[in-house]
């Protein structure tokens, strides 16, 4: 039976409900707010995510229950809205009412200077104070990774962010003690109808369910398939590419499953790397740190595991250590899946193996044997918020004599995809665990790997580091502890 059909998108903007039935496929939800609305408050600094001067809060319904979480408003698209709540830096504080708790705590402790960053620390801290209403310095400055101030040095930021429960209780804060009465409002507004708005080519789609994806897409295979437009956001915004039609899929509670079963977990495509960051660190502790350095706290928030499986990035952060893991995507054409290891998913440079109108659906993660050794590496120019020079995932098994009897290793940032290397794993398999096994797999990266020079790295860089990076995996599976990213890098 076909979905209804609705023609408006429809969400509540602060204390009003909004629905609009004329919207550009590549409307942000900045520039709606700033020229449309009028709420100056949020900013535009870098127009791509990185700098959170734009950050609003954001609330969506996950099986009915309804969370906050600070997301970029410059590379947000207004029609992935439907059914959230928006909550700008202009609701915080009544009219000529005092000033909201955050607020208040930034002007004590002399948080602001310039002022232009201003509103989105406090949009930032205002979702942390909610979570988590006494936050540790490191929790604080997870929460600030996405956004940049160039005059305060952060330290009176963080002294703010520490104050703000001296000043009020989190649990009195309206969107806590109304989140009952929001949560209405929000599954008033679900109806289960597909949603259509434009004409033609021009068009924003928000299917009704995943099988209404399928059907969708599997008759018009060219539309852009956006879950958290982190990367897609920057098409528009940098690039000016036309992606319409758009189908929007972050509101899919089907595509945000989380499963766990006695071989591994499955991660639907829609899930963000915040919603994974539990489940994954506690099967794969190894990978902490790596999560903690995607993007900040908004691109964590909006950016999903399928997209940056999707997107074919040769720099993405997920693949390596999921190919070191062994991990296989799902992928669906109408009512058609097949499976298909992650490795042999990136054909080449801007290809993948997905045949049109078939989409990533899902991502499995097998667990790793009890003695598998396992490690990933990122290296960047700055420790957070930055994009990959190279990636290096790593996994080994051993038979009791330590001889290596399994070698999955996978880079980033070293060819047109992330590949295995298929060289180095051969040197090591059959070869005892040992500084000489390992020389001569380091050795075998140059003829697995031609990698390019660009701003980020040169070439004889990212070859160099590659092999290092081997070396230093093996030197740390030398102790009695398991390999722990406990360590920063950044080179």
């Amino acid at each position: 039976m076909a979905a209804a059909i609705r023609t408006t998108i429809r969400f509540l903007l602060n204390h009003k409900p909004v629905e609009l039935s004329d919207v550009s496929p590549v409307k942000t939800l900045l520039d709606f707010l700033r020229l449309e609305r009028n709420l100056r408050g949020t900013k535009e600094g870098c127009a791509e995510g990185d700098c959170g001067a734009c950050t609003v809060l954001v609330g969506r319904l996950l099986n009915g229950v309804l969370k906050y979480e600070s997301v970029n408003a410059c590379i947000r698209f207004v029609g992935s809205l439907d059914g959230c709540h928006v909550v700008t830096v202009d609701a915080l504080a009544l009219p000529n009412g005092p000033l909201h708790p955050v607020q208040q705590a930034m002007v004590d402790t002399h948080a602001s200077q310039c002022g232009f960053c201003t509103p989105g620390f406090v949009m930032s801290l205002y979702g942390l104070w909610m979570e988590n209403p006494k936050p540790s310095i490191a929790a604080i400055e997870k929460a600030l990774q996405g956004n940049l101030c160039r005059c305060t040095g952060y330290a009176a930021i963080i002294r703010a962010a520490e104050a703000v429960s001296t000043i009020a209780d989190a649990n009195r804060d309206p969107l806590v003690a109304e989140r009952a009465d929001i949560t209405g409002k929000l599954l008033a507004l679900r109806d289960d109808a597909r949603v259509v708005v434009g004409e033609g080519k021009d068009r924003i789609v928000l299917p009704a369910s995943v099988d209404d994806l399928a059907d969708i897409y599997a008759a018009e295979p060219s539309a852009r398939i956006v879950a958290g437009s982190t990367d897609v956001g920057l098409w528009v915004t940098k690039f000016m590419r036309d992606i319409a039609p758009v189908v929007h899929i972050g509101h899919l509670d089907e595509l945000r499953a989380i499963t766990e079963d006695a071989d591994g977990i499955t991660l639907g495509a829609g899930v963000s790397y915040t919603e994974a960051y539990p489940v994954m660190t506690k099967h794969f502790p190894q990978l902490a740190e790596l999560w903690d350095r995607i993007g900040g706290q908004q691109v964590r928030n909006m950016g999903t595991i399928g997209g940056n499986i999707a997107n074919g990035s040769p720099i993405g952060d997920t693949p390596p250590a999921l190919i070191a893991l062994g991990a296989s995507v799902s992928l669906r054409k109408g009512a058609e899946r097949r499976q298909v290891p992650l490795e042999a998913f990136f054909i080449e440079y801007g290809k993948q193996d997905r045949q049109p109108g078939e989409f990533v659906e899902a991502v499995h993660i097998p667990f790793q044997k009890r003695d598998d050794q396992f490690a990933v590496y990122k290296i960047t120019k700055r420790l957070d918020e930055d994009i990959s020079a190279v990636c290096g995932g790593f996994r080994i098994a051993l038979d009791d004599a330590g001889i290596v009897t399994k070698a999955v290793i996978a880079f980033g940032g070293m060819a047109g995809t992330p590949k295995r290397a298929a060289n180095a794993e051969a040197a090591l398999v059959g070869a005892p665990w040992n500084a000489t096994s390992v020389a001569a797999a380091m050795e075998a990266l140059g003829a697995d790997y031609t990698p390019l020079t660009d701003w980020r790295a040169s070439a004889d860089y990212r070859l160099l580091v590659a092999r290092n990076l081997l070396k230093r995996f093996h030197l740390e599976t030398q102790g009695t502890e398991p390999v722990r990213l406990d360590r920063k890098i950044a080179v």
